[in-house]
């Protein structure tokens, strides 16, 4: 008898490593078990298959109960879930659930925000270009805030380095696209969101069709060509760009919207830096919390463009000095004769 039900074990082992489903695993089982049932009835008592089998078909009957018992449990407590789910289903288009209500109340306490600037981020779709340093808080606190759809686009993978500052990550997920660690981060955060990872670089090919389906896009990557790239598409699809980037213990931020008559990221840098005078932040270091403040005024930003509260850094450079705690707003305008946007809200 315990040579059958190691074969069973075996058996199941087996159809896991291949991949069966659940369901032909349970069958297989189940017929094997019905075979030795029938064999116990069919068989004359002396046989050899019977006393090697525990001598009667009781003992397996027992067995073919307590199985039935135990799925018939698993499938009650599935419908009840099914059921429980079904009760939460989604509310219309632009409604909140009661869970959600209870979730962003301190948000719909603000004045500024209120139930309409809450549903404002409901509807609202964010791109956010890399989910590292930057991209790590302002993702989080975006889906913290409600946004109803953010879009993350990055080709790389979780490294230990990342983690001394990618707060989005852990250490469990080394190794893990970035855009999919991300995606499990914002998910069990706020399961009201929608995720949508785009594990690839942003190219000339993939960018205007990707920047399309979103309201806003966030650029927290860590290079000038992305950060040209960005700004080009984002200026033809006259969509707002936000934005950041730091290295060592300063950061800086703006809103670019030419279409809203601010400059885009070519008015306000012209030409690339020269070669070493911007080091990355693998080249020259990056104290860890630095990022976290970037991103967080980024994402600041973001609701605040969404919502229409207060004033946006449209227009303005905001320098956040971490070693000396010194923070400076300066005034930017639109570049005549800009290549990108031609200086002239927009038109290029």
């Amino acid at each position: 008898m315990l040579a059958l039900i190691l074969f069973a074990a075996g058996l199941w082992g087996l159809a896991w490593f291949l991949g069966m489903p659940v369901r032909l695993r349970l069958l297989a089982l189940s017929v094997l078990w019905l075979a030795v049932v029938l064999a116990h009835l069919l068989l004359p008592e002396a046989h050899p298959f019977r006393q090697a089998t525990g001598g009667g078909p009781e003992p397996w009957l027992v067995i073919g109960g307590l199985a039935a018992l135990v799925l018939g449990y698993r499938l009650g407590l599935g419908a009840l879930r099914r059921r429980a789910r079904g009760a939460e289903a989604p509310p219309a288009p632009g409604l909140f659930r009661p869970a959600e209500l209870e979730r962003y109340a301190r948000h719909i306490m603000l004045r500024e925000v209120g139930g309409p600037g809450q549903k404002r981020l409901k509807e609202a779709r964010v791109l956010v270009i890399g989910a590292g340093g930057l991209g790590s808080p302002a993702l989080l606190y975006l889906a913290a805030a409600g946004v109803g759809t953010v879009g993350v686009i990055d080709a790389d993978r979780v490294e230990a380095s990342n983690l001394q500052r990618q707060v989005i990550h852990t250490d469990a997920r080394i190794g893990w696209p970035k855009v999919r660690s991300a995606a499990e981060a914002m998910r069990a955060l706020n399961p009201f969101v929608e995720v949508r990872p785009y594990e690839r670089r942003l190219t000339e090919e993939n960018a205007a069709a990707l920047f399309a389906d979103y309201d806003l896009i966030l650029d927290g990557t860590d290079n000038f060509d992305t950060r040209y790239l960005a700004n080009r598409m984002a200026v033809a699809a006259e969509k707002p760009l936000i934005s950041g980037a730091i290295t060592q213990w300063e950061g800086q931020v703006s809103l670019y919207d030419p279409a809203r008559g601010g400059p885009c990221f070519q008015c306000t840098f012209p030409e690339r830096p020269a070669p070493g005078l911007v080091p990355s932040c693998a080249e020259a270091g990056v104290i860890a919390p630095l990022p976290g403040v970037v991103g967080s005024i980024m994402a600041v930003e973001a609701i605040k463009h969404l919502t229409g509260a207060g004033a946006t850094l449209r227009g303005a450079l905001l320098i956040h000095d971490a070693l000396w705690g010194e923070t400076r707003r300066i005034a930017l305008k639109p570049r005549a004769g800009c290549p990108v946007c031609g200086g002239r809200g927009g038109a290029g």
